[in-house]
């Protein structure tokens, strides 16, 4: 039967294919594709973790038959012979060996795909008994699960080698049939992103998130369709449903009729004659109809990244996130010389263009997967905690290294060095000490590097609010407009539940972001958006009428950014962004 699930646009496009269900699970569970040369090994992982659980019941069995009949548990003992009969059950074991060999998911995957698949017939059962078996399931699949965990797998980890999740394309989106595939979850970590974007599904639905989440982000980078905030998306859509995801309308279609599917293949055919034309754009010049000249670069989080840049007409790099480069490692991270390896492709890659290199900024929806360090580490609130700048500031001995690679890539070619959330003076002289340090700890080696130009992010309103203090010590401004909203307007940017207050076009926003661009063109300073409002193009008009000159976004939204400068005059924009700004109700003037 066909049904419709709604939540947020955030990734234009259509998608059609077969759900790819991410089940939930107590415990993390890795998502990626094994090459069919390892489908053997996976098996075997799965037979040797069965094996070993049913092992382990058995002599808890046999301890309990020691017990003399005072002591002795029945309820126990026949609650064992259920798991044990579980474990043996011809639909859990062919299940797997199905989505192991077929779609050629990880071995832990493919455990919590066909306990999803289980749990939702004994969901609809109606002995309430063996409706309460499910529960039983669940902690016969976490037993393997964490059986698993401790193997190590054939495939090395994709959080240590991430070649483990980059199978070919065809294996990635389609399955065994050719069938394009869609990712349902109820959310999706940036690690899980990370890795889904080497092999990449036609596209992504999750039951939570915001417009500005990272899933979203990435799913933008990816330019693939996706719709976040969709509830209990992950909870209605069954494995190998047949699903159309409309990111435009922010619409998911299940099982849709014949004529639906028809209807949205003319679409997705529409959407690629678009992006045809826009490819035309590519070599021409980005100036508006008055001559200024505007500076469009990309948004990157991997080395790899560099390719999509410049298939885009990117004039350099505007933001290379590394945060990306210290997830999914289970704990481990990046030591300096694995960071100046990618830098320094990320730098070679762009061929003498500049590449911006942001600090890491882990934190809020970008946690590190790694044990508390300290007491106390897991906030309630993190994006309030200690993240960014403040992480790196905490852990000096890791910022040290980072920086070191920095500078050690720029003997390479051109890179900007930006450092994320800084809102203290204090903050400020330590990094600058810091950089101090490492560029000393270089020299003292021997060691090769180049110069760096320093730059700030400005993505709190107390960074907005005394911008004279900035531009004294740094050489350039990048304006984070994700968080800036986020902060100024108090809304948790991934929480769909205050989505529809995240504004950017509320006039406190519109004020600080004016400021800042006007005070950094008054003393001479380059300033950017990096943020998601760069690559919108209903922001286009109105950021270029605030002065701004320099836009960074992802690779995939440069084409379309760039057609609508070459249709805006800068100068008549100047007088209405400024009408703008004095509104009570922006967002009514930019309708118009």
């Amino acid at each position: 039967m066909s049904f419709t699930v709604h939540g947020l646009a955030v990734s234009r496009g259509i998608a059609i294919g077969k759900a790819v269900i991410v089940a939930s699970s107590r415990i993390d569970v890795a998502h990626y594709f094994v090459k069919p040369d390892q489908v053997d090994c996976e098996i075997e992982r799965l037979r040797c973790a069965r094996k070993e659980v049913i092992e382990e019941i058995e002599r808890v069995q046999e301890s309990l038959e020691d017990l003399g009949p005072n002591d002795a548990h029945p309820e126990l003992s026949a609650l064992l012979d259920v798991h044990l009969m579980l474990l043996q059950d011809e639909q859990l074991t062919s299940g797997v060996k199905h989505w192991i060999t077929e779609r050629h998911y990880n071995a832990e995957w493919a455990l919590t795909t066909q306990l999803e698949v289980i749990a939702r017939q004994f969901d609809e059962m109606e002995d309430p008994y063996l409706r309460e078996r499910k529960a039983d399931l669940e902690q016969v699949v976490e037993r393997m699960l964490r059986v698993m965990r401790g193997a190590v797998s054939v495939v090395a980890s994709p959080a240590t080698a991430p070649a483990a999740s980059a199978v070919s394309s065809d294996t990635a989106s389609t399955s065994s049939e050719g069938v394009p595939l869609v990712l349902i979850a109820h959310d999706l970590s940036p690690a899980d992103m990370l890795q889904f974007k080497q092999s990449v599904f036609a596209g992504f639905v999750t039951d939570v998130g915001g417009k500005t989440s990272h899933t979203a982000i990435v799913a933008r980078s990816m330019d693939i369709p996706a719709v976040v905030g969709a509830r209990a998306a992950s909870q209605v859509i069954q494995q190998d449903d047949w699903v159309i995801i409309d990111g435009d309308a922010g619409v998911v279609l299940v099982d849709p009729s014949p004529a639906l599917l028809a209807e949205y293949g003319f679409k997705q055919r529409q959407r690629q004659g678009e992006v045809e034309r826009l490819s035309r754009l590519k070599n021409t010049p980005a100036i508006t109809l008055d001559g200024q000249k505007i500076e469009l670069l990309s948004n990157i989080e991997q080395p790899e990244d560099a390719v999509a840049a410049l298939k885009a007409g990117a004039v350099g790099v505007g933001l290379f996130r590394t945060e990306f480069l210290f997830m999914g490692r289970s704990g481990k991270l990046p030591d300096e010389e694995e960071q100046y390896q990618a830098y320094r492709r990320a730098v070679e890659g762009m061929q003498g263009l500049p590449v911006t290199i942001r600090t890491v900024d882990v934190g809020a929806d970008k946690p590190l997967d790694r044990s508390p360090v300290r007491a106390g580490e897991d906030h309630l609130n993190p994006a309030l905690g200690l993240r960014a700048i403040r992480w790196s500031l905490s852990e000096p001995a890791m910022f040290l290294a980072q920086l070191r690679a920095i500078l050690r890539a720029a003997g390479s070619g051109p890179i900007n060095l930006l450092i994320p959330m800084l809102a203290h003076a204090s903050e400020i002289r330590q990094t600058l000490s810091l950089v101090a340090k490492a560029r000393d700890q270089l020299d003292k080696r021997g060691q090769v590097h180049g110069p760096v130009r320093l730059g700030a992010m400005i993505e709190v309103p107390a960074a907005a609010l005394t911008i004279p203090l900035f531009l004294r010590h740094f050489d350039f401004l990048s304006i984070g407009t994700n968080d800036l909203i986020q902060y100024t307007l108090a809304i948790d940017r991934a929480d769909e539940a205050v989505s529809h207050l995240y504004d950017p076009v509320h006039p406190a926003v519109l004020q600080l972001l004016a400021n800042t661009i006007a005070q950094a063109r008054a003393a001479g300073k380059g300033v950017s958006v990096c943020g998601e409002m760069a690559g919108d193009v209903t922001m286009t008009r109105l950021l270029l009428g605030l002065g701004l000159r320099s836009f960074s976004m992802h690779p995939s939204q440069i084409l379309a950014v760039k057609q609508q400068i070459l249709r805006c005059d800068a100068v008549k924009l100047a007088t209405w962004a400024q009408t703008v700004l004095a509104a009570e109700d922006p967002a009514a003037l930019m309708a118009d």
